[in-house]
Formats: C-alpha cells, sequence, structure tokens
C-alpha cells in the first residue's frame, strides 16, 4: 500500500495536464480564500454552491483521477458521517409522555406559519420494542449542512491548489501579498521560510504514517486475540512511534539549517513562468471573473 502515490493529499503532482496550473498563484490564493470565508455567516443554499462549484471544477480540471478520486471519496463520506452525526447529536429526541412543564402553566401561545419539525416519529410499541418519539427540526438540518459542507470544501479547495501549485510559488505568492509588511521590518522572509519548510514537511509525515502501517501489516498483528485493553495499547505504542519518527526528521532538518552560517531566501526566484502566455492570459482572466461573480453572488444570496 503506497499512501504517497494513491492519497496524494497534500502535495504537489507533477504534470502539464491541468490547466489550474497555469492560473496564478496569487489568483488561487484569492479563489481558496473566497472558499474559506464566504461561508462564514452564509445559508446552506449558498454552502451547497460551493460544494457543487468544488466538484464541478474536480472533475473539469483534467487532473488524473488516480490523483483525486480515492481522497474526493473518502472526504465525501467524512463529511457525510460529520454531517448527519451533527443532525442526530443536535435533533429533539424527548418523551411525549414526560413534560419538563404543565402545558397550561402558559396563557399566550404564540403561533408561527412556519413549520420547523422536518421529521416526526410519534411513540409507538412494535412487539416488545419502543419507537420514538424523535423530531428532526430545520435548525438541526441546517447545522448537519454547515458541518458537512465546510468540512468539504476547506480540505478540498486547499488540496486542489496544493495538488497543482508547487510550495515555492505559494511563497511566492504570499510573499507579494505580505511585501507591504517589510517596509514596516517585519521579518516576513522568516515566516515565509517557516511556511516552505512546513508545506515540504507534509509528504514526510505521510511517509512516516504509511511505514507504520507498513511494519503493522508484516507482523500481522491479530487484535481479536489481544482484546479490547492490549489493542488499545498496541494503538498508542504505534501512535508513540509515529510522532518519534516524525520529531526525529525534525531534529535532522534543525540540525542541517544550524550548520549553515546564514540563510538568504529571495522570494522572487520562486516564480515560475509558463510557456504559453496566451493560456496564461485566458486562465488568468478567467478567473478574475469568477472571483468577482462569486463575490457578488455571495452578497446577493449568499446571506442566512
Amino acid at each position: 500500500m503506497n499512501i504517497l502515490t494513491k492519497f496524494s493529499v497534500g502535495q504537489y503532482v507533477y504534470g502539464n495536464r491541468s490547466w489550474l496550473r497555469i492560473i496564478d498563484s496569487r489568483l488561487k490564493i484569492i479563489a481558496v480564500m473566497i472558499f474559506l470565508i464566504t461561508p462564514i455567516w452564509a445559508g446552506p443554499i449558498w454552502r451547497l454552491s460551493l460544494v457543487g462549484c468544488l466538484l464541478l471544477i474536480t472533475f473539469l480540471s483534467l487532473l488524473p483521477s488516480r490523483v483525486w478520486w480515492r481522497s474526493l471519496f473518502w472526504l465525501f463520506c467524512l463529511s457525510l458521517l460529520i454531517g448527519c452525526i451533527s443532525i442526530l447529536a443536535s435533533s429533539d429526541i424527548q418523551s411525549l409522555d414526560s413534560y419538563l412543564r404543565n402545558p397550561k402553566e402558559l396563557q399566550v401561545v404564540v403561533e408561527t406559519q412556519e413549520k420547523w419539525n422536518i421529521l416526526q416519529i410519534p411513540y409507538k410499541q412494535i412487539w416488545f420494542l419502543n419507537f420514538g418519539p424523535y423530531n428532526l427540526s430545520r435548525k438541526a438540518f441546517e447545522l448537519g449542512i454547515k458541518t458537512s459542507t465546510l468540512i468539504f470544501t476547506v480540505i478540498q479547495s486547499v488540496n486542489l491548489m496544493l495538488l497543482t501549485t508547487s510550495q515555492e510559488e505559494i511563497v511566492w505568492a504570499l510573499g507579494w501579498f505580505l511585501y507591504p509588511l517589510k517596509k514596516i521590518r517585519l521579518p516576513i522572509n522568516k515566516w515565509l521560510f517557516q511556511l516552505l519548510i512546513a508545506l515540504r514537511f507534509i509528504p514526510l509525515v505521510q511517509e512516516e504514517f504509511q511505514n507504520i502501517i507498513k511494519s503493522m501489516s508484516i507482523r500481522s498483528i491479530n487484535f481479536r486475540n489481544l482484546g479490547l485493553k492490549k489493542s488499545f495499547n498496541v494503538f498508542l505504542i504505534l501512535v508513540e512511534r509515529l510522532f518519534q519518527n516524525i520529531f526525529l526528521r525534525i531534529d535532522q532538518g534543525a540540525e542541517s539549517l544550524l550548520s549553515k552560517k546564514e540563510i538568504i531566501i529571495k522570494t522572487n526566484r520562486f516564480r515560475s513562468s509558463h510557456p504559453s502566455k496566451s493560456l496564461s492570459v485566458f486562465f488568468n482572466t478567467l478567473s478574475i471573473c469568477f472571483i468577482f461573480i462569486a463575490i457578488f453572488l455571495r452578497k446577493l444570496y449568499g446571506s442566512i
């Protein structure tokens, strides 16, 4: 099982088959910020529209399917699972036989035309099993949509940018945005260098996780014979070994950096130039139009 090739999450994939690679990295960062910021104080329609837009971009990106379909499938399942848990946890589960207070206590009854219950299962007894009552409210349904769509948009939008943009281009784009802060003598170069190290460290973490899984599969541990307590103990040992290997990689990288007397970073050299300027101008123009249309539609239809 090769996690680095089958689940390429958060790492750059080399190639020239996608039009997302031609778009300027600064526009990619702005587009990702739209997917990250616009869901705040937005309704479920806008959140579902962002999910549909991300799915459309993924399918039309011309990236090889082996690069994104596994991660997209598991991310979709994770989002649905968390959304269902949010719906069930926030729904009204209360017995109709016992009241918390006397219903005749309130003399004024406020009637609303809007029905908040989407699904209501009354109290029923089938043979010796008792079912209900269970009320699925609209607020719980909206909370499930918010949690599931937020997880999907955050992970998938960032993953698409990392798949089609090298770490150096991301650092250069952020350096371009943060250039005014250099005038007040903030250590922007050090921050960008730390970000570059963090981005390059993602494949190392995935590699260590893969090595732990391979070592566990080679030893063919039978968790059924171990029992719950010993299986949990083995799991804690594996997690401890994973963090020890990661900290060892960090220590080795820190020693290699300390061995150098001075590190000079010039972010201008990280900018990549595309050979076909006509295509880059065309897709950059489309990206700018997409950004303005997204902001305009968010103002009209994205409010709660």
